[in-house]
């Protein structure tokens, strides 16, 4: 899914010929925090309302405060995740997307930015959801793929975060069936560290949970 695929926000964009109270109060109709900022449909920058609130006279144009120092923004043809990833890295609530010759053609929220991640990863689709752990030199995907197979199911997604000072791969994995226990099980057999792990045992789960929990109240 790219960039260009994603819906573009209605917020309005600024004009350097905008005054500062201007741009405060668009901000202020649209709730937004941030707002990109043109000048002949090129975008020079992206501000923030603290950025002019701060600012000594609102009747200034943002001409005045050119260059802007804070520019970020995607290409169109850019995977949306790198979008994603630009958004948290410099937590931004907007993300400009600008075209071929660096003109500003749209504005990526982060609710859209979400949501087509939740579209991405299948969160809305049926199945199971297993997070295991694993040292990274024992992590093989076709092992993981042949443990699953063997309970009759298969990967649907798998998305895996590798912590470089303890050595753990994080594993996600979504199944393509809610019965996950046996799968559960199995990895659990083959020394795997089930973090976490929801499907329609779910409920079960959880009273299991808190059924220990009050065994080892009880016991002391």
């Amino acid at each position: 899914m790219l960039v260009r695929d994603l819906p573009s926000s209605s917020l309005p964009w600024l004009q350097t010929s905008d005054t500062v109270a201007e741009a405060l109060q668009l901000m202020q109709d649209h709730h937004g925090e941030q707002l990109p900022v043109v000048e002949a449909a090129q975008y020079v920058g992206l501000i923030s309302e603290d950025e002019l609130l701060e600012h000594s006279s609102v009747d200034d144009t943002l001409e005045t405060l050119l260059p802007l120092s804070f520019a970020p923004a995607v290409n169109s043809d850019q995977h949306f995740l790198q979008a994603l990833s630009v958004a948290a890295a410099q937590q931004l609530v907007v993300v400009p997307v600008l075209g071929d010759e660096k003109e500003l053609v749209g504005l990526l929220t982060l609710s859209s930015l979400i949501q087509a991640l939740s579209r991405f990863m299948g969160l809305q689709e049926g199945g199971g959801l297993i997070v295991l752990e694993r040292e990274s030199n024992q992590y093989s995907f076709g092992e993981i793929s042949k443990l699953v197979e063997t309970n009759d199911a298969q990967v649907t997604q798998l998305n895996t975060y590798n912590d470089p000072q303890t050595g753990v791969v994080q594993i996600t994995l979504r199944i393509n069936k809610p019965e996950v226990s046996d799968l559960v099980a199995t990895f659990q057999r083959y020394d795997y560290k089930v973090c976490f792990y929801v499907g329609e045992e779910q409920y079960t789960n959880q009273l299991r949970s808190h059924y220990d929990h009050l065994m080892h109240y009880l016991k002391i």
